[in-house]
């Protein structure tokens, strides 16, 4: 069984197929670690609890078992063959450190190059060689070689303790036989530069809802703290401003589902390290259905966050303060507002990555969301829809099933 994509579909997927079986399970992964986005939260919700509590039971599940097979900094070439006998073709990137590395950090201390922390959004930097964050499975250093200064420096290599570093570690393909293919391969946040009409990429503190997540983490890039990108000064005023190019027939025309709330959720984070800042969600409708409906009720009551029913329109900025001014059409009220916020948060949407990395053979809708219509291979979790975290365990354990009940059908 070929698992693609090691976000919580790809993970959960994995080992209910290799516990509920005695079928060889290969996990290809093109981060150099486990957890896709998850691992970038800092809360879920409903509960608030840290995404560790959820990852690290499935990390020693994939630890303990020797049926699952690891494959990170690596990507799917080519696919062969049909349900039950394909032939998969998988690059493996270098790492440039090898198994024995311990995690002691001696590296990171003498490498005199950096580069931008994708992990956290870019709002912070790393080191040339560095861990992916504190979190890691694997829990070993990985080396960027597009910011390395390689053999030419060498710094690294020299202080390893145990000969960790291979600056010289070149790419393999491998070639796997696998009866069916499990597609899990999640979703990108949506380009907020697309969205010049709210300054995204123009204006410091207009922010997107993964970057306050990050921001909000105690190991992201203000240790938790929430701050303006242009002063780093704790914002009185912020907005959370739903569909932001969402249910747009120029951007993204569907609903993702769980930005509403995500944006409750991170109002929420706001109100905890302040409770006197004024926080106002501006929305089209609250998609809290179901069980969540207490969730938008106690950020509503308790937390004392302002709705404003309406589509924001326009962000412009105060060049000498960078405050933010919004305009947007009240229509409870039936008026204009214009009304400044020293912060801005857009709710992005889910772009599924399967949109730029399809499965072969396998069709896509009209949004790039896999359609499971292709005998032994299957889409799990946000491949095949926007989904939350409980529910994309849900659908990869069906996924799971599928994909075993194809095998044993033959």
């Amino acid at each position: 069984m070929l698992v693609v994509g090691g976000g919580i579909s790809g993970i959960t997927a994995a080992v209910e197929v290799a516990e509920a079986s005695q079928a060889e399970v290969y996990l290809v992964e093109k981060r150099p670690y486990l957890g896709g986005r998850v691992t970038q939260l800092n809360q879920y919700f409903p509960k608030l609890c840290p995404p560790n509590c959820g990852l690290e039971i499935n990390f020693k599940r994939i630890k303990n078992n020797p049926r699952i097979h690891v494959y990170t900094l690596s990507q799917v070439e080519e696919v062969k063959g049909e349900e039950g006998n394909f032939e998969v073709k998988v690059k493996v990137n270098p790492r440039y450190v090898n198994a024995t590395c311990t995690a002691c950090g001696k590296c990171v201390e003498v490498c005199p190059a950096e580069r931008p922390n994708e992990f956290n959004y870019n709002m912070d930097t790393t080191k040339a060689i560095y861990l992916p964050h504190i979190f890691a499975f694997p829990y070993k250093y990985v080396i960027d070689m597009g910011a390395c200064r390689g053999t030419s420096c060498n710094k690294c290599a020299e202080v390893c303790p145990v000969n960790a570093v291979d600056l010289n570690m070149q790419p393999e393909t491998i070639t796997l036989q696998v009866g069916a293919i499990i597609w899990a391969t999640g979703w990108d946040p949506y380009d907020v530069t697309k969205l010049e009409q709210y300054g995204s990429g123009q204006f410091s503190n207009v922010i997107n809802n993964v970057m306050m997540e990050r921001m909000a983490s105690k190991d992201g890039p203000t240790n938790g703290q929430i701050l303006r990108p242009s002063d780093g000064q704790a914002p009185k005023r912020i907005a959370f401003v739903q569909c932001a190019g969402s249910r747009d027939q120029n951007h993204l025309p569907y609903c993702s589902t769980i930005c509403c709330l995500a944006s409750l959720k991170q109002a929420l984070y706001v109100k905890e390290r302040d409770p006197e800042a004024e926080v106002t969600f501006f929305f089209i409708d609250i998609r809290a259905l179901g069980r969540y409906e207490d969730f938008y009720l106690r950020a509503k009551n308790e937390a004392n966050i302002k709705f404003v029913k309406g589509k924001v329109g326009e962000i412009s900025e105060d060049p000498a303060t960078k405050n933010l001014i919004l305009k947007v059409e009240d229509q409870s009220e039936g008026q204009i507002l214009e009304e400044p916020f020293d912060l801005v948060v857009l709710a992005t949407g889910m772009m599924p990555t399967a949109r730029v990395n399809p499965p072969p053979s396998a069709p896509l809708d009209n949004d790039g969301f896999v359609l499971n219509q292709t005998p032994g291979i299957y889409g799990a979790g946000c491949a095949v829809r926007p989904v939350e975290v409980a529910a994309a365990v849900q659908e990869a354990t069906a996924a799971a099933l599928r994909a075993l009940q194809s095998i044993r059908g033959r």
